[in-house]
């Protein structure tokens, strides 16, 4: 019994392809066109992307024509090609601004490319393309009844944003003193200072959980960038870390780094304590 039903399957399956690839070879377009709609609305995407695909051209211009594109990039979509689909939604609300289904593309154009956004270790510019994707939707449609996801989409990608830049700015404190990746002069305490303070300049939105990270970075690169500086350097370069401490204990005094940022500033405080009474000139 069981083999029996295997044979049926294989030969509906068989059947099936055979009915599938004599109707891509087919010129009737318009019931191409039907079958294709017919399978998108059964969840069979793949075969109706396949067909929508094949009736671009053909039915460029027309109204089937249209709605074959924007079902194309839906189909796409729910084959999770998110990369295909983001560009379908996109040559839909370029090819038809004033189309039926023009609201939607716009909102799938940036839906798409969020879906693909990857984790923050990686490369962060389908993120750009998705945020840019969604300002532009709420510029078009600025009541759209769609407004509060959309925003909340925004501030995940956003995260996602301000996380690669915390990432990298660990990543320069964690390498410290290795002069390896400093070809051009400077130091991975210096880089990592940078980093965090461009991010808290450019992320105005940032958690105030993230902006405290950034911060106790600052503050640990700027303390151990004077440990490891030359003697002409060191006094001011604990200077420049006892403010940092003044600055991050007067934002967050409730901070869990609170502790580690006192001993920092102790120890800062002492060395220029240290400093000032070895050039104090010998009294006669």
């Amino acid at each position: 019994m069981k083999k029996l039903l295997i044979s049926i399957l294989a030969v509906a399956l068989l059947t099936g392809c055979k009915r599938f690839n004599a109707l891509e070879k087919s010129t009737d377009y318009e019931y191409k066109y039907e079958v294709a709609k017919q399978y998108f609305f059964e969840g069979k995407y793949v075969k109706a992307s396949l067909l929508f695909g094949e009736l671009l051209a053909v039915m460029k211009g027309t109204l089937n024509g249209e709605e074959s594109l924007y079902l194309l990039a839906l189909s796409s979509f729910n084959c999770k090609d998110y990369e295909n689909s983001a560009q379908y939604f996109r040559k839909y609300y370029q090819s038809y601004p004033n189309g039926q289904y023009v609201e939607y593309a716009r909102y799938y154009a940036g839906y798409a490319l969020y879906k693909k956004s990857p984790d923050p270790r990686l490369d962060q510019s389908t993120t750009y393309q998705a945020i840019q994707e969604f300002q532009q939707f709420l510029d078009y449609y600025p009541y759209t009844r769609i407004k509060n996801e959309t925003h909340q989409m925004i501030y995940a990608l956003q995260d996602r944003l301000i996380e690669k830049e915390y990432l990298s700015a660990k990543l320069y404190y964690d390498l410290g003193t290795y002069i390896g990746n400093c070809t051009s002069g400077g130091s991975n305490y210096e880089a990592c200072i940078v980093t965090s303070q461009n991010a808290l300049r450019d992320f105005p939105y940032a958690s105030n959980e993230m902006r405290e990270k950034f911060s106790i970075l600052v503050l640990r690169s700027k303390y151990h960038l004077a440990l490891k500086s030359v003697d002409a350097k060191k006094e001011q370069r604990f200077r420049d870390a006892i403010d940092e401490f003044f600055s991050f204990a007067g934002e967050y005094p409730e901070s869990k780094y609170m502790a580690e940022a006192v001993k920092m500033h102790e120890d800062a405080q002492r060395m220029v304590e240290k400093k000032h009474i070895d050039v104090k000139p010998k009294e006669d």
